[in-house]
C-alpha cells in the first residue's frame, strides 16, 4: 500500500528514450484496499473520456479516499480531438482520483512520426491524419506531386504541437502491476516471463495471447482488440470497446471483492 501511494503522489523521470525501453510500473504484490478503474481505448473521444470520469466519481459516491484510474492506452487517431485528450492527460484528474496513462500503439505511432516523418508515413493510415487535424495541420498542403516537403512540414509540426505532448508520448509506461493484475495495452507473449517481455509484443500482439492467454500468475486487463462487450479470455479481460465507432468507453472496476463494468 504504502508504495502504491508514494508512486501515485510523484512520479520519478525516466531516463532518455535512447538508453532505455519503456518504463514498467510496479506497485507491489498485494492488490490495494481503494477502487481500481481501468478506461478502454479512447481515440480522440475526448467527450467519453470526460464522462468516464464523471462516472467513476459518481460510483465513488463523494468518497474521499483516493482511487486510481489506469488507461490503457490509445488516446489519439481516428476521432476528432486527440489534442485534447493529451492535453487532458497533462491535467491532475479529478480529487480524489490518480491516474496512470499507459502508451498505446498510437502513441508509439505518433512519436515516431514526430521524430522522422519521412519514414513513417504508414501512420496516415492508422488515423493520423486525424490527429494532425487536431491540432490543426493538414498534411495534404504539405503534399507536392506525391511527395512529402519535409522541412516545411515539421517547421508547422515544431509550431503546431507542444512540446509538453511530445514528451507526455515519450514518457508513457508500458505497463502497470498492481497485485494479481497487470494493466497493459495490448497483452503479453504466452510463455515469457515479464521481464523478457517486450514493448512491441505489449503494444501490438493478438495471437496467441488472446486465445492462450500470458501463462503467468497474473490477470491481464488489455485494450487493443475491439470487441462488442468487455471480453473474458484465459486469465485476460479486453475492454477495448470501440469507443470511436460505438460511443462506448468501457470502465472496469477492480476492489478485492471482484471485477465489474460500470460503462
Amino acid at each position: 500500500m504504502p508504495k502504491v501511494l508514494n508512486w501515485i503522489r510523484g512520479r520519478k523521470q525516466p531516463a532518455p528514450r535512447e538508453a532505455r525501453r519503456r518504463r514498467r510500473v510496479e506497485l507491489g504484490d498485494r492488490l490495494t484496499s481503494f477502487p481500481i478503474y481501468a478506461i478502454g481505448d479512447v481515440h480522440g473521444s475526448l467527450d467519453l473520456l470526460l464522462q468516464a470520469e464523471q462516472k467513476i466519481l459518481a460510483d465513488l459516491a463523494g468518497d474521499p479516499s483516493p482511487a486510481l484510474v489506469v488507461l490503457l492506452g490509445d488516446y489519439v487517431d481516428r476521432g476528432r480531438d486527440s489534442c485534447g485528450v493529451l492535453e487532458h492527460l497533462l491535467r491532475p484528474p479529478p480529487a480524489p482520483l490518480r491516474r496512470i496513462a499507459l502508451c498505446g500503439n498510437h502513441e508509439q505511432l505518433f512519436s515516431d512520426f514526430l521524430e522522422n516523418p519521412r519514414e513513417n508515413m504508414h501512420w496516415l493510415d492508422f488515423g493520423g491524419r486525424q490527429t494532425l487535424l487536431s491540432y490543426g495541420v493538414d498534411i495534404d498542403y504539405f503534399i507536392e506531386k506525391g511527395r512529402l516537403r519535409v522541412q516545411p512540414f515539421k517547421d508547422a509540426l515544431l509550431g503546431a504541437i507542444p512540446q509538453t505532448h511530445r514528451q507526455l508520448l515519450a514518457n508513457l509506461p508500458i505497463y502497470a502491476r498492481i497485485g494479481p493484475y497487470i494493466f497493459v495495452h495490448a497483452g503479453l507473449r504466452p510463455g515469457l516471463p515479464l521481464e523478457a517481455q517486450t514493448d512491441e509484443d505489449m503494444l501490438w500482439i493478438r495471437e496467441p495471447f488472446l486465445s492462450q492467454g500470458a501463462g503467468l500468475d497474473l490477470l491481464v486487463i488489455h485494450g487493443h482488440t475491439p470487441v462488442t462487450e468487455p471480453e473474458t479470455g484465459p486469465q485476460r479481460v479486453g475492454i477495448d470497446t470501440g469507443a470511436f465507432t460505438t460511443g462506448r468507453l468501457t470502465v472496469l472496476k477492480i476492489v478485492e471483492s471482484g471485477l465489474s463494468i460500470i460503462v
